[in-house]
């Protein structure tokens, strides 16, 4: 369906000298971030239901990093209280990276990425997005929630830029499994419906999962069907405010087997994410980010 189009200009916020836009919004923690085509510095992405155009820009070699940006929603100046939400720059991120930094690994991860942010996503958003990361790619999950988006979303642009925000939980219940699968999301499909579903009908309130003890609220969204210890802890740390939580994927098993258990044969995710959860403390989640961003990146070009 049609929706609002561009506003002519762009706002600014300043988000300090230590700020990588780009590793940050396509680390794998937010999937609807898309580079611009042409080669320029621009990304475009959704942020809370808002579709935004966005670069980092220096004003002098010594100042401090601003995102320039352009949303699509008339008064859209006004999302730059949403634009410090979503990079969680309420985080007081030089106190996490000085607690974190205590373990050697991590901080010579954060030295090699000092800018990486990590994410506040739209609860249902990554609730979707993360159910539909199983046993799959950054590229296929990115291609199964744009789907569901242009099906049923609605349609937004910036200076010519056509994207569609993600359908609610009510509107997606009503598509239903056998819809989801015909738009390419295969055995996901009927989790993301039940997914849609119990938070439609109140049986699942994302906001209260912000509230609860963090094991009440890891469990609490392992009860809904296609969602293990991972994709709950992924769902909890990218949206919800849990920073102990400690997603185990492949690259986090990798890092923690080589660099902490010495090659060894390692123990089961849930006793990894548990020693995890002890060893880094109550920003476990930040540790994880920047393990996960350095073993996936290991052996490519470093920065700078």
């Amino acid at each position: 369906m049609d929706g609002p189009t561009t506003v002519p200009g762009t706002a600014r916020l300043e988000v300090g000298h230590s700020f990588d836009l780009e590793a940050s919004v396509h680390s794998g923690q937010s999937h609807r971030w898309r580079r611009d085509g042409h080669g320029a510095e621009w990304h475009w992405g959704i942020v809370y239901d808002n579709l935004v155009k966005i670069r980092s820009t220096r004003l002098g070699p010594s100042a401090a990093v601003c995102l320039e940006f352009s949303p699509a929603i008339a008064g859209g100046h006004d999302l730059a209280p949403q634009i410090g939400r979503f990079f969680r720059l309420d985080d007081d991120i030089e106190s996490i990276r000085t607690d974190i930094s205590r373990d050697p690994r991590v901080a010579e991860m954060v030295g090699l990425y000092p800018g990486l942010r990590l994410l506040r996503v739209d609860p249902w958003e990554c609730m979707v997005s993360f159910i539909c990361s199983a046993n799959s790619n950054l590229a296929r999950i990115h291609a199964n929630v744009e789907s569901i988006a242009e099906a049923y979303g609605r349609r937004l642009v910036v200076d010519g830029h056509v994207r569609f925000t993600l359908p609610g939980p009510p509107e997606l219940a009503q598509v239903g499994e056998r819809r989801l699968r015909g738009l390419g999301l295969g055995f996901r499909a009927p989790y993301v419906a039940a997914a849609a579903t119990a938070v439609a009908e109140g049986a699942l309130d994302l906001e209260a999962l912000r509230r609860m003890a963090y094991p009440e609220a890891h469990e609490r969204l392992m009860e809904l069907p296609g969602i293990g210890p991972k994709i709950a802890d992924c769902i909890l740390l990218h949206s919800l405010d849990q920073l102990e939580a400690f997603p185990v994927d492949v690259w986090v098993r990798r890092a923690l087997r080589e660099w902490y258990f010495d090659g060894r044969k390692s123990p089961p995710d849930g006793k990894m994410a548990a020693w995890a959860r002890d060893h880094f403390g109550r920003w476990a989640g930040y540790a994880e980010l920047y393990l996960f961003h350095g073993r996936r990146l290991m052996g490519r070009p470093r920065p700078g």
